[in-house]
């Protein structure tokens, strides 16, 4: 058997967002629960979230991303060798969202394919595509878009005012410096249980309740802030990096407060741009990522070429930290 070669080290070379039309208060969330807009600030950090109409579809919010990732790359759609999405809000099992979005933008030169590991979903998705880049596909579109208002119960107190929906995207393609530092991810199945859709479907279907997003809330923080701190370690290390050489930092946006509790128990130096997307998006799960990323540079607030350090945790219970070059937006 021949010698297997790969190809050029993988960057990420553009970020796009898509963020729907409907701005949601507080104040509108809380006429189904029985806490008041304070509270929900106070508890999350969250003011404002964005709801999808209905014609703010996952193809048509993934493309809108997509194309503004596209246009900032400076890549065109036929250059896609291939096109991931990553989301746990899919509108069908079958077809999957890749195969359409990928049809809508005009990358249809090669593979596409969905991707759930729910909130780490983006960072999963991305280590894939470095991979797939650096084993000679081209490049790589990208995408992580939700409309997790159709999965929640608007009169649970632990999840509706948590989540919003929106698509974020980038292009990984192939650079002359590595610009994705290798992933520090995992999987806990052993606490699936902490965030689940309930009822399944199946037994839906003789229960006529509509599933919906359950968490418990308070093991989920607790999990957060224990156990991402030595997976954003891992990822450092491996990416030869120290915490004083970082420029930003973009979690997922969870709520405030584990993004608070990550801040201080990496004890981040100052100078370290923190996204804080949250407070008007909400939490929107494998979107979250991309979207913060691209506000922390479209705000001015990190440039292209800083370096930073992504990390996602969510059901399953998925999680996964890398350190990027920021790119272009």
């Amino acid at each position: 058997m021949g010698s297997i070669t790969t190809g050029h080290p993988a960057a990420v070379l553009g970020v796009g967002a898509y963020r729907p039309r409907r701005v949601v208060s507080n104040e509108e969330v809380c006429e189904h629960l029985e806490v008041d807009a304070d509270w929900v600030l106070a508890r999350s950090g969250i003011a404002t979230r964005r709801f999808a109409d209905a014609d703010e579809t996952m193809v048509a919010m993934a493309d809108a991303a997509a194309r503004d990732a596209l246009t900032a790359a400076g890549v065109a759609a036929g250059e896609i060798g291939v096109t991931l999405v990553a989301t746990m809000s899919s509108d069908a099992a079958s077809p999957q969202v890749a195969t359409r979005v990928a049809a809508s933008v005009g990358a249809v030169r090669g593979a596409a394919m969905d991707l759930g590991a729910a909130c780490a979903g983006f960072c999963y998705a991305l280590e894939v595509a470095a991979s797939l880049v650096r084993a000679g596909h081209g490049a790589v579109l990208v995408v992580g878009v939700e409309r997790m208002s159709d999965i929640i119960d608007p009169t649970d107190r632990s999840t509706a005012f948590l989540f919003g929906d929106g698509a974020g995207a980038v292009v990984v393609g192939p650079s002359a410096e590595p610009g994705i530092g290798p992933a520090a991810w995992g999987a806990d199945g052993a606490q699936s249980d902490l965030i689940v859709q309930a009822p399944t479907w199946l037994e839906a279907l003789s229960t006529g309740e509509r599933p919906a997003l359950r968490m418990q809330g308070p093991a989920v923080f607790r999990w957060a802030t224990s156990r991402m701190v030595p997976l954003v370690y891992e990822a450092l290390e491996k990416a030869d990096c120290k915490p004083e050489q970082l420029d930003a930092f973009v979690p997922h946006q969870a709520n405030a407060r584990i993004t608070d509790g990550l801040v201080k128990a990496l004890a981040l130096p100052e100078h370290v741009a923190v996204a804080r997307d949250v407070a008007v998006t909400g939490n929107t799960s494998a979107a979250s990522v991309p979207l913060a990323m691209h506000e922390l540079l479209t705000s001015g607030r990190a440039r292209p070429g800083d370096l930073a350090l992504l990390c996602g945790f969510g059901a399953g219970l998925t999680f996964a930290s890398q350190v990027v070059t920021l790119p272009r937006f």
